[in-house]
């Protein structure tokens, strides 16, 4: 039998915080494994090829309670009939355990990512807005859940009974509606409110901060004109690119043009304000030396329309180059620079974004100024984990002030050495923001990219100033949320913004028996501020099965949700316990997954045999891949700040996301008459060959390997040069062998994968590797 002492589920243990994570993990004793045939391992490729070979191209509808999606890696149409797209919502399981003991014999997480503003494509329709008026929207009288298609009409229409709590509501006069003889309401398909899994209510004043129209955000660029970033080209790399990119601000579906209002800033140890206002001839500067007590200089032209005040941000932007070309400036602030864009919200009146350009930690006397504290001689101790602790304090109550002005804050890095990223991340971490990380940036090297991690970001759909709860039925509740988000009290996940990227993982405990007739209802309602200023709710509807059976659990488990549900625990986990209980968390409970799968679903079988559920056949090699993880690698190799860097942007990331981060696409390279790229292969050291030539990808960055008997014309192809001799140094980023981030196997079942993630290698030489942008 295997011993387990703590598991990934409930409260992660901390300061004051009783949680499975006090106390160390058990050991497993047995007989050394031999290492297994690689090709005898489930195959993570053959899987996805197999399910987008069965369910690739065709029409998921969503009319059935608790059936499993297609796999994120396949291509497939959504058709809402009554519950969430899974763009929308993925679960751990889709068949939740009847009571909480068999939650707990089990020890499977019962979860939920839901990513509100996931991109839905052309081919299919768009949430439909509802508007019910000064009324605003129908909600239960007890849970407050909001009208939506589990709502049962009875007594001829005049009421209805919710599917969450059961409270039998009075329906409003305006909207009653005859029942047909089935009992449904015969204009059941003409509102998506009572047919549709997904959609959105227009909210009323009550619904708005104070009682008052919300306005439309503003986005404020805020650039660092340090010796740093004017010396690479950086800044005016910037403020070249504004000059176009402010022409794509976000706008609604069908508007002219985006309500959007910008603003900028500049600085270094002192901030510029400037004067943008459309009726002036040039922009004026204004300046805050006074950093401890930060306060906006002017009111009128510092946030404006784009369009209206073109010329003169133009003039601007060509301007700020040159001003601080001869800067020996090298000190920053950053603390103040963050509460200056929160202040000119707040004399707004408005949310909003503050994009932040910034090259270096902030050493200059001021608020939130950071010192180095990266000691590598405190990796695999007991204090390891204090490296990524943000400091708390002033960065602390920004998060809060962030959050309560509806101010999201997207940070743009350019370090040349340790910044403190645990610290200087913890803001844009807890207001919906997004970090961006290059390293010794290069314009003719990194520029491209940088530009187009920009562009996405100031593109990309958004919403802001938003509060999302979700509602359950009952015998289970919401009890624990990872993201990028902020939490004053239990129930409410706060975002300063919230966009298409951005996924809330949310995990669910039982507080009573399921049962299997009613099944188990969930709904999301994301109340939030649209692009052009309008109050919005949008919800988001999902019902699962129960059953008291387990086998039906396992056979409803999501792989690529539940490795989004562990490596967000355990990445949340690795700030309060030693990275080696983590690892040995992880390992023991996937084993003791594992074990109760065998023990009660499977067939007799031999002891040395690993017995895997169909549905979770891939869970061990993604588990091990997650152990290798920079964050959960104990190694002086790895920077501090790329550890901490990794480990917050998995903290927002959707089941897609993480399903790529933690297991790349290895595609070769051959010749074919077909365009299309080759099918990936497993990613491991046995396929990469002397001869070949391979794309790796994990989402965020793209590698080109090259063996070094790959042959001379498909050099000469590619690069245009005869041989690899006559590459640009400049292109060639390593030529040492790349070699084993971890060497510690994967779960209890002996070595599921030492080296199934590519990085592992050992044998064989990486004569190129290089980033295509």
């Amino acid at each position: 039998m295997v011993c387990v002492s703590g598991q990934f589920g409930g409260q992660m243990a901390g300061p004051g915080m009783a949680g499975p994570f006090q106390g160390g993990a058990a050991h497993m004793s047995g007989p050394p494994q031999k290492k297994l045939d690689p090709d005898s391992i489930p195959s993570t490729t053959q899987v996805t090829e197999d399910d987008q070979a069965k369910r690739g191209g065709q029409v998921y509808a969503t009319n059935l309670r608790g059936q499993v999606p297609p796999l994120v890696t396949t291509d497939f149409t959504v058709q809402d009939q009554g519950n969430a797209s899974p763009r929308f919502m993925r679960c751990t399981t889709y068949s939740f355990p009847c009571t909480a003991d068999l939650a707990k014999q089990c020890q499977v997480p019962l979860g939920a990512i839901i990513k509100p503003f996931a991109t839905v494509p052309k081919n299919e329709t768009p949430l439909y807005v509802v508007n019910h008026g000064e009324t605003g929207p129908i909600r239960c009288n007890r849970c407050k859940a909001y009208m939506c298609p589990y709502m049962q009409f009875i007594d001829g229409g005049r009421r209805y009974q919710c599917g969450f709590c059961n409270c039998v509501n009075e329906v409003p006069a305006f909207y009653f509606q005859h029942l047909d003889h089935m009992g449904r309401r015969v204009d059941l398909y003409e509102r998506p409110e009572l047919s549709l899994g997904s959609y959105e209510f227009e909210a009323t004043l009550d619904y708005c901060k104070n009682n008052k129209p919300a306005s439309p955000p503003a986005y404020i660029f805020m650039i660092d004109v340090s010796y740093a970033n004017i010396k690479s080209g950086l800044v005016r790399l910037v403020c070249e690119e504004l000059k176009t990119l402010l022409d794509n601000l976000p706008r609604e579906d069908g508007a002219e043009s985006s309500t959007v209002k910008v603003g900028f800033v500049t600085y270094n140890k002192i901030l510029h304000f400037y004067n943008v206002k459309s009726a002036l001839a040039q922009p004026q500067m204004m300046v805050v030396s006074d950093t401890a007590e930060m306060f906006v200089p002017l009111l009128d032209g510092f946030l404006v329309n784009f369009q209206e005040s073109r010329a003169v941000i133009n003039n601007l932007l060509d301007q700020i180059p040159d001003m601080f070309a001869d800067t020996n400036e090298s000190e920053t602030v950053f603390a103040p620079v963050i509460q200056a864009g929160v202040e000119a919200l707040k004399t707004a009146e408005c949310s909003g974004k503050l994009f932040i350009f910034h090259s270096s930690i902030p050493t200059a006397e001021a608020p939130g100024k950071l010192k180095n504290r990266d000691d590598k001689k405190l990796i695999n101790t007991e204090k390891e984990k204090t490296l990524f602790q943000p400091q708390k304090g002033v960065y602390e109550q920004l998060s809060k002030d962030c959050v309560s002005q509806g101010c999201s804050v997207d940070l743009f890095l350019f370090p040349s050495q340790y910044v403190d990223l645990a610290t200087m991340g913890d803001v844009p971490t807890h207001t919906g923001g997004s970090i961006f990380k290059y390293s010794n940036f290069q314009v003719e090297m990194d520029g491209e990219h940088f530009l187009s991690d920009l562009r996405k970001d100031v593109e990309k759909a958004i919403g802001f100033d938003a509060i999302m709860r979700v509602r359950t039925s009952t015998g289970f509740r919401a009890t624990n949320f990872f993201g990028a988000i902020h939490m004053n009290n239990t129930t409410d996940v706060e975002m300063a913004a919230v966009d298409c990227d951005k996924a809330v993982t949310v995990e669910f405990k039982h507080d009573d028996k399921l049962s299997e007739e009613t099944g188990a209802l969930m709904q999301c309602a994301l109340l939030y501020t649209t692009v052009s200023g309008q109050r919005r709710l949008r919800i988001h509807n999902l019902s699962l099965n129960c059953s008291a059976q387990l086998s039906e659990l396992y056979k409803s488990c999501e792989t690529d949700a539940l490795i989004n549900f562990f490596a967000k625990s355990a990445y949340r986990a690795m700030l309060n316990q030693p990275l080696k209980t983590v690892r040995e968390i992880l390992v023991n409970q996937t084993a003791h997954m594992l074990a109760c799968y065998r023990k009660n679903c499977s067939s007799p079988s031999a002891a040395s045999q690993l017995i895997l559920p169909d549905a979770m056949k891939l869970f061990p090699v993604y588990l091990n891949s997650l152990m290798k993880t920079g964050p959960l690698v104990g190694s002086a190799e790895l920077s501090t700040d790329d550890r901490a860097h990794q480990r917050l942007i998995a903290t927002a990331m959707g089941v897609e996301d993480t399903q790529l981060l933690l297991y790349p696409r290895l595609i070769p390279l051959v010749r074919q008459r077909s365009p299309a790229l080759s099918s990936p292969v497993r990613c491991s050291e046995e396929r990469l060959t002397d001869a070949g030539m391979f794309l790796l990808e994990n989402g965020r960055s793209l590698f080109l390997w090259l063996g070094q008997a790959c042959p001379p014309e498909l050099v000469q192809r590619v690069f245009n040069v005869p041989s690899f001799a006559h590459l640009p140094a400049d292109l060639v980023r390593t030529r040492t062998p790349l070699r084993p981030s971890s060497t510690e196997d994967g779960v209890s079942a002996g070595s599921i994968l030492a080296d199934e993630h590519l990085g592992r290698c050992e044998n064989q030489e990486c004569l190129l590797t290089i980033y295509i942008i």
